[in-house]
């Protein structure tokens, strides 16, 4: 019996696959295409965009120079300082201009390496982490199509055809159309579609002709998008969702949807590769059902404008990574798997309403024509420009674990110490970290030091503060503002250690104290 059983070899699956091994827990993938190549997931079709936050959780595993590396990138991303970001995004086809975002305004932003997203494709996310996972001892079963989730109080068997596979625990990441969330008995809420979408790679006739505009395009009648890539277009047709998936589009359909929401003449004259999508926008109402959990497209579906999907489910496994394997491994705190719904379920719901505010600025007629004007206006300005920006890259984030500190909640700046090291090179072996920048809780963090990494010392700019506790997942669990040591501080920190790790490790020998430089 495996500790965890994950369904499906996504990037998601993956991600939480590497949380768990890393954590020591025995971990089995189960995933249905037989092969991990696919056109789908390379470039181009494949290409997706990493949030500055999604980018950070590979920075912190260490695994950001091969992700750099499979995406042909051959310098880290950021610099110095805190610079304009290079891209920021598009509401509804309407794309910001990166230049207009206020820096100063973003919450707690420190120059580092990691300060933008990134452009890379499924396949390099995948590869990345499927050679990661192998060196922490993950096994992956391609060709493996689960139909059915038996379970009980104390373990859970995932059934393939004639093969079971039990484990303590199960998580379902295999996607929107999830099997696992049908079979577990997960309620899945929302509404239906406007919108059919199609996403092709197609020869277009005088491909050097300005027929189709490049970029994003709102038209009278939906929207397209010409990429870069010659042949590679998006285009949304507001049919109420009729034709997805019900027929396999032929050439003459897609060139009747392009010319009509496009309003040229445009003729296709070859078609390589093609698939449909909706609006279609849903959530479950748990992520957690005994001991079946859902995280990415399995938990929450919407349309892929903004393209925030791949960043979500990240997130998802980020935030439950941890958790479930400090519950594996005995010694997480009553009520912290619980808190992974409690957490990320508000954050897709945001998600999943951005999505459907895109769909309903860009459905055709008067209404949407005016509330683009409106939303154009807004973006125009640099307050517009920068709320889209912390909307579309997550940085506005924030959990509620009720601590009224404006940091608690968020995620961790990249602090830099006094002798250069940053706190996501800290942050490697997935522990938590607590960055004692006034050298007073040295004592305290003893009791923790097989699950806290205690780092002693001042950093090159703590923000005015004298300690913070980031958990493994680089949210701020606990931070003290700089001040005199006193009882409060070491209280705040002991109820905060005990509250997201457990209790002290009493039996556990204790060590000297290091100092930035040689970090515990």
């Amino acid at each position: 019996m495996h500790d965890v059983v994950i369904v499906g070899a996504g990037p998601v699956g993956l991600f939480l696959a590497c949380e768990l091994g890393l954590a020591g827990c025995s971990v089995l993938v189960l995933e249905r295409d037989p092969e991990p190549g696919s056109p789908w997931r390379a470039d181009p079709i494949g290409m997706r965009g990493l949030s500055a936050a999604s980018v950070e959780a590979f920075d912190r595993r260490g695994t950001l120079p091969s992700l750099l590396k499979a995406s042909g990138i051959d310098e880290e991303p950021g610099a110095d300082g805190p610079a304009a970001p290079r891209s920021v995004g598009h509401f509804a086809g309407m794309t910001l201009d990166p230049a207009n975002v206020d820096i100063a305004a973003l919450p707690f932003r420190l120059p580092g390496p990691v300060t933008d997203s990134l452009m890379t494709s499924l396949e390099a996310v995948e590869s990345v982490l499927s050679e990661r996972a192998a060196v922490l001892g993950v096994e992956i079963r391609r060709g493996v199509t689960v139909s059915a989730v038996v379970q009980d109080e104390e373990s859970v068997v995932a059934r393939a055809g004639e093969d079971a596979y039990p484990a303590r625990w199960l998580v379902g990441c295999d996607g929107g159309r999830s099997t696992v969330r049908g079979a577990a008995g997960f309620e899945f809420v929302g509404t239906e579609p406007q919108l059919t979408g199609y996403t092709m790679l197609a020869t277009v006739a005088d491909p050097d002709a300005e027929t189709l505009r490049p970029g994003f395009n709102v038209t009278p009648n939906g929207m397209y998008l010409r990429m870069p890539t010659d042949g590679h277009l998006a285009v949304m047709d507001f049919d109420g969702g009729a034709y997805d998936r019900s027929r396999r589009p032929t050439r003459e359909h897609l060139q009747s949807v392009l010319r009509r929401v496009s309003g040229t003449d445009v003729t296709l004259t070859d078609v390589r590769l093609v698939s449909t999508f909706t609006d279609r926008a849903k959530q479950t109402t748990d992520y957690r059902r005994g001991r079946v959990l859902l995280a990415g497209d399995a938990a929450h579906i919407h349309s892929p404008l903004g393209a925030q999907g791949l960043n979500l489910g990240l997130g998802d496994a980020m935030n439950l990574g941890w958790k479930l394997a400090a519950t594996v491994r005995g010694h997480a705190p009553d009520g912290l798997l619980d808190t992974y719904a409690h957490e990320r379920r508000p954050i897709g719901a945001r998600v999943v309403d951005w999505a459907r505010a895109q769909s309903a600025a860009m459905k055709p007629g008067p209404y949407a024509q005016a509330l683009q004007a409106v939303i154009g206006d807004l973006m125009g300005t640099r307050d517009g420009t920068t709320y889209m920006y912390e909307r579309i890259s997550g940085s506005s984030n924030r959990y509620d674990l009720g601590d009224p500190h404006p940091l608690v909640g968020r995620g961790a700046p990249d602090f830099r110490l006094a002798d250069g090291t940053r706190l996501g090179e800290l942050m490697r072996d997935g522990r938590g970290v607590l960055l004692d920048l006034d050298r007073s809780l040295g004592g305290a963090a003893r009791a923790w030091e097989s699950r806290i990494r205690h780092v002693a010392g001042p950093a090159r700019d703590g923000l005015g503060l004298g300690a913070v506790l980031v958990r493994p997942d680089g949210t701020v669990a606990w931070a003290a503002d700089r001040a005199p040591a006193h009882t409060a501080t070491r209280d705040g920190f002991e109820r905060a250690a005990d509250r997201w790790f457990g209790g002290p490790e009493q039996t556990q020998p204790t060590q000297p104290t290091r100092d930035a430089g040689a970090h515990s």
